[in-house]
């Protein structure tokens, strides 16, 4: 597990609150549309959809996993099961390959998602948090206050964007997704979910998802909100956390 104890000092230097001082950037709220099961043992780490099926990239060294999931069950539909000595973090799908990452492993592994096949890996010379793709390039995040876009066959960095929120740099940028030209991103122990531009690394939106999972459902393994899915057949958008046994079909409300 990450370091929650030096991390948590940094959130306390650079959190931002969710009230108080006018904001440049749209604040909103979430609506839960619907509430569907999550296998609690799941510490999520990527969730996307791929032809209208879920997957979702679990970590923890000797249970990490990746899976292929059941959206009204939240069983697994398939599973691969990884080495002890890795931490499996962010994944995505692009042009039909499917990319995970490790933690601190310096590896992003490469399969067909059609099979399963393993393919191959690459080497990520940083630590491995978030991963999606805008169609062209990978986009990783590492935990600081930046974004990569890297190309897919090389993993070598086409251009980097650093997150700011009017203007100040925010680190533990994770889990991400690509939402109708924007960056969804996870921050890493926060309640809330950054809407970032791909062009230039700016704050557009962040939503407010405190209370997302209600206190009666959470346990003292219950950690944070982490995965953001969307589902382009629909365009329905899913959240969910790790260890939390529940997924939620959402829609955002403008503050």
């Amino acid at each position: 597990m990450k370091k929650k104890a030096f991390l948590l000092g940094i959130l306390a230097a650079l959190m931002l609150p969710l009230a108080g001082c006018a904001q440049k950037v749209k604040e909103y709220r979430l609506q839960v549309v619907e509430t569907l099961p999550h296998d609690r043992g799941a510490y999520t780490q990527g969730l996307f959809f791929h032809n209208g099926d879920l997957y979702e990239s679990c970590g923890q060294y000797g249970s990490s996993s990746f899976r292929k999931v059941e959206l009204k069950t939240g069983k697994d539909l398939r599973r691969l099961n990884f080495d002890a000595k890795y931490f499996v973090e962010g994944s995505c799908v692009l042009n039909n390959l499917l990319y995970i990452l490790t933690w601190q492993e310096h590896k992003c592994f490469v399969y067909d998602i059609n099979t399963l096949k393993f393919l191959g890996e690459l080497y990520n010379p940083r630590e491995g948090w978030g991963l999606t793709t805008n169609g062209k390039d990978l986009i990783l995040s590492d935990g600081t206050t930046k974004l990569f876009f890297l190309d897919p066959h090389t993993f070598a960095v086409r251009s980097t964007k650093e997150v700011k929120f009017n203007g100040r740099a925010i680190p533990l940028i994770n889990e991400l997704e690509f939402i109708n030209g924007d960056i969804w991103a996870n921050v890493y122990t926060q309640d809330y979910i950054l809407i970032i531009d791909p062009a230039t690394g700016n704050v557009k939106g962040r939503i407010d998802c405190k209370g997302l999972l209600p206190s009666s459902l959470r346990k003292p393994s219950t950690d944070v909100l982490n995965g953001i899915a969307h589902n382009p057949a629909t365009g329905d958008i899913y959240l969910t956390g790790k260890y939390w046994p529940k997924m939620y079909k959402v829609k955002l409300v403008e503050k």
